[in-house]
């Protein structure tokens, strides 16, 4: 069993390294879906993976200037207060119990499908923006905006692990879009360092990690995310998309029945 945590790390390493899109929207389902891992475990074991492999990405951009840490603190000021509220609520209700562990495993499968969404309309979106600059938030509507879209992650990446990826670039993407791809990827890792790092302070605090299980995944994940980030550049962006998208879809249809 340890072998197949090793490499279920292996290829959702090299689907990140390929597409960017966040470890959460394929790690957490797949260990709930294939492995039975109770849904709190799954997200709290994936939190503190994620905290450990975004930090290292955020040396990475921190290096060649990547990050507006304007943003990242916008972002963190609606973010981590989110995250110790949807904590809180967790231990409040009981994370571990049956009831609970159904609500998280639909709001996987809700996130997902939000993951699903930005990877198909990202670009659509921009470019709608571009057309219609009127339309572009400035000021202190910005920077309201920018804290609520950090709380809105907090709450999802706390619950269910996802958020900190595709769909928050993607909010990225429409409050700034004339930010560079490399700076909304680069602010995008930043903020949610804290965030995860937190969540999953959170989820050890209940009782929801699996340390041997992390640790697996670690074996495998980074070489993984090593070889799909050297090979991405000969594969279609469209293509490794589209399938990701479709494959995200039955992930999550599979979630809720």
């Amino acid at each position: 069993m340890d072998f197949s945590y090793i490499v279920s790390g292996f290829a959702v390493g090299i689907l990140v390294g390929l597409t960017g899109v966040g470890g959460g929207s394929l790690m957490t389902p797949l260990l709930t879906l294939m492995f039975g891992i109770h849904p709190s475990v799954a997200v709290g074991t994936d939190l503190a993976f994620a905290s450990i492999t975004k930090t290292a990405g955020t040396f990475g951009h921190r290096y060649r200037g990547t990050i507006r840490w304007q943003i990242v603190k916008l972002l963190c000021i609606g973010a981590l207060p989110a995250a110790v509220l949807a904590t809180l609520s967790l231990k409040y209700f009981g994370g571990l119990n049956q009831e609970i562990g159904q609500i998280i495993r639909y709001s996987i499968a809700g996130s997902v499908m939000l993951t699903v969404v930005a990877l198909i309309f990202r670009g659509k979106m921009r470019n709608w923006l571009a057309r219609n600059p009127e339309k572009q938030l400035q000021g202190r509507s910005l920077t309201i905006a920018t804290i609520l879209a950090g709380a809105l992650l907090g709450t999802l990446v706390t619950i269910s692990s996802i958020g900190a990826g595709a769909i928050g670039a993607t909010l990225l993407v429409l409050l700034y879009p004339h930010l560079p791809p490399a700076e909304i990827a680069g602010t995008d890792i930043a903020y949610a360092v804290p965030l995860t790092a937190i969540a999953a302070f959170g989820h050890w605090w209940l009782g929801s990690i699996n340390w041997g299980l992390l640790l697996m995944l670690l074996l495998g994940s980074v070489p993984g995310i090593t070889i799909g980030s050297l090979v991405a550049r000969a594969v279609p962006e469209k293509i490794l998309r589209g399938l990701l998208a479709t494959t995200l879809t039955v992930v999550a249809v599979k979630l809720v029945y």
